[in-house]
This record gives C-alpha cells, structure tokens and sequence, in this order.
C-alpha cells in the first residue's frame, strides 16, 4: 500500500505540533492537540505519565503490538527560518518528534481502515524523552503486562542518512550512559607562595588526564565507550592558586559491564589525585538510561518485511534514548528514518537550532509501522 495520500496530514500534523514544542512533562498544549486528534478517529485515550496518552485499536486476539513516539521539545532557540516557526520562545523541536507524533498519528489513522485486525495495537505518546525519562515511568505503570503487549517499536527521523532511507541495527544500537558532577576542593594561596597550597586547577588537569585512560587502558578496545568531560569552571584571579574546581562531564557505553567498570575507575582515579595532590574530589554520578538493544528475532521480521533497496545497515550510535526502558519490559526493535536531503539543506544535525527535515519521509514512517503489521501476523 502507497501512504503517499496521508502526506497532506502527516504535514499539517508535524507543522502544527512543531509550533507549539514543550519541555520534558510538561506538555498540555501537545497532549491536548493528540488527544483531539485520536478522539476525532474514535479512540479511547488514558493519560500516562502527567502528558503522555495511549490508545489501544482492539483486534481479534489477546496479544497486543505497541508503537511509540515520543513527544517533548528541547530547550533550543529556532533558526530554521521556517513560516510555521516555535511559538514558544526558546523551546523548538530540534530534534524530530514532532515528525515522529505526526507519523503515529498518521499510523492512527490507518489502523482505522483495517477491519480484521488479528491483534490489538496499542499507540504510546510519552513525554519527557530529552530527559528525565518518561518510559521508564510509563513501564512502571504495569500498563504492558496489563494489556498484554509481546514486542514494541519505535522510530527515531535521523539527518545522517538520506531521506526515506531505513536505518536497521540488530543487537546494540544506543549506548547506556550517565553524567556526573565533580567538584575538586584544595586550599587558595598566594601565585607566588604556591607551596603554601593545595592547586585544584592542577590537580583537575590531571584528573582529566587520567580519565582518558579508563577507555583506553582498562577496557577491551573492540567494546566501545566514552569519557567525556565537557565542562571545567574554578579558579578566583590569575595570581591565586585555585580552591575550587567544578567540572561536568557524560559515560556511554554499550555494555552495562564496561559502564560499570567506568564508574568504579571513576571513583579509583578521584582517590588517587586526592592522594597526589591533597585535594578532596567530591563526585554526584547519577545513571540516566539503559542501551538500546534490538531483539534479534523481531529485527528479522522487521528487516523481512522490507525491501532491499528501502534499508542500510547502519553502525550504533553513542546517543543515548529511553526507548532502551522498554526493551528492558519486553522485547523491541527501533529503526531509524533517513532525512538528510543535501539540496534543501537538511543536513543538520539532531538537536540542532537549524535541524529540518522534508515532511513527505514521514509517509515512510507509516509505511514502516504498516509493514511491521504484517510481519507480526497483526493483519
């Protein structure tokens, strides 16, 4: 089937979603405008998770087949220079689900058409991916076990493939990761009388080096990972010897032992300099989501289902989505959706200020969900 004629709506809704973006849970106006929508094609709709909405298309068993798209904006000031800008200053949806509620909502529609629906669907709208992670919280409800749902899918649009192009993974696809907090403590001194001291800012130099080593020297090169430290602020004039240091930094990885091997390093290496340097290291670790792992079984079906041309393997990606708390309830595949078109521009990267994408590839989103129907024997 050709899900050309639903370009139309799936443009409307993207365009009209993409000016209203809110953040994390707080997301009244956007659940109101999908609860509208999907009460207009005759669904009952539960609210989940403050603003999150499911809805259930009944079929003739008792299994049920979840969909997912995800719903909150960034924090991000809009330059795209779109007609149909945010109209919320300084919030925009940079990174895509606008496209992706569109293309569920489209998929709303279609499953309407279907008469003899051989299992029942269920469509999960879920706030607060950007963070703090409103799958983990919809799980938590038992909504899953409740109506009985064997597999859940998911699609993420992706501006480094090119448009309409699926983006398949099987096994790990996005990383676990976690961010953390440091703050190195020392003793202020005059510039001159350094000894008279204990220097944070040398001592925080160091613990950035030897941070560097955990990936490259305590764990199996081919398991990719990640340190990063992305912030360092400290230090009081040119002539003190620092007192404080604070600095912010992220872990990824694929494998939850290597992330737990990092963590326990982490903690080594704060020892270590607070011994070298006689500072104290005080660290707030705080563990975000699982990785991202595709069901081998369910990635054949889907891949099965698909034509050659229509797909690419593509290699994981040290992004981190909450997606993964689904798969940790139940088995699931999520696939990227190619929306890199280099004539119009749309090249940008995922929480861009200028990300854009052209609104057809999201007929390619509801096509996806079409054929995982059938894959799943649903219709």
């Amino acid at each position: 089937m050709s899900f050309e004629s639903y370009q139309e709506l799936l443009k409307t809704h993207r365009l009209n979603l993409h000016q209203i973006p809110e953040i994390a849970f707080d997301l009244f106006k956007t659940h109101d405008y999908v609860k509208k929508e999907l009460t207009k094609l005759g669904y009952k709709t539960i609210t989940v998770a403050k603003t999150g909405l499911i809805a259930i298309k009944a079929g003739s068993s008792k299994e049920t087949i979840a969909f997912r798209s995800d719903m909150d904006a960034l924090n991000v000031v809009e330059e795209t220079g779109m007609k149909l800008k945010s109209k919320h200053p300084g919030k925009m949806h940079a990174c895509g689900h606008d496209g992706h509620m569109a293309m569920l909502l489209g998929f709303a529609k279609y499953l309407t058409t279907l008469k003899n629906l051989k299992k029942n669907v269920m469509l999960v709208f879920q706030p607060a991916e950007e963070g703090p992670g409103g799958a983990k919280i919809i799980v938590q409800t038992g909504i899953f076990k409740k109506y009985n749902v064997k597999a859940i899918f998911g699609i993420h649009l992706y501006p480094d493939l090119e448009e309409g192009k699926y983006g398949l993974v099987d096994g790990p696809m996005m990383a676990q990761n976690g961010e953390f907090d440091l703050l190195v403590s020392g003793t202020s001194a005059h510039g001159a009388q350094p000894h008279k001291g204990h220097d944070a800012l040398v001592a925080s130099g160091h613990l950035i080096t030897q941070y560097q080593t955990i990936v490259s020297r305590f764990l199996d090169p081919l398991q990719p990972s990640v340190v990063t430290i992305g912030t360092i602020n400290g230090g009081e004039a040119r002539n003190i010897i620092a007192h404080t240091i604070k600095m912010s930094g992220t872990v990824r990885s694929f494998n939850t032992n290597n992330y737990n091997q990092i963590k326990k390093s982490l903690t080594t290496l704060n020892k270590g300099i607070e011994t070298s340097f006689g500072v104290k290291v005080a660290m707030d670790f705080r563990d975000y989501y699982p990785p991202v792992v595709n069901d081998h079984e369910l990635f054949l079906k889907v891949q099965g289902g698909l034509a050659k041309s229509s797909y690419k393997s593509i290699a994981p990606m040290m992004f981190a989505e909450d997606f993964a708390f689904y798969q940790q309830a139940l088995p699931g595949v999520f696939v990227m959706l190619g929306t890199r078109n280099e004539k119009l521009g749309f090249t940008h990267p995922l929480h861009s200020c200028y990300f854009n994408f052209k609104e057809e590839v999201l007929a390619k989103g509801v096509e996806l969900y079409a054929s995982i129907l059938k894959s799943m024997n649903a219709i």
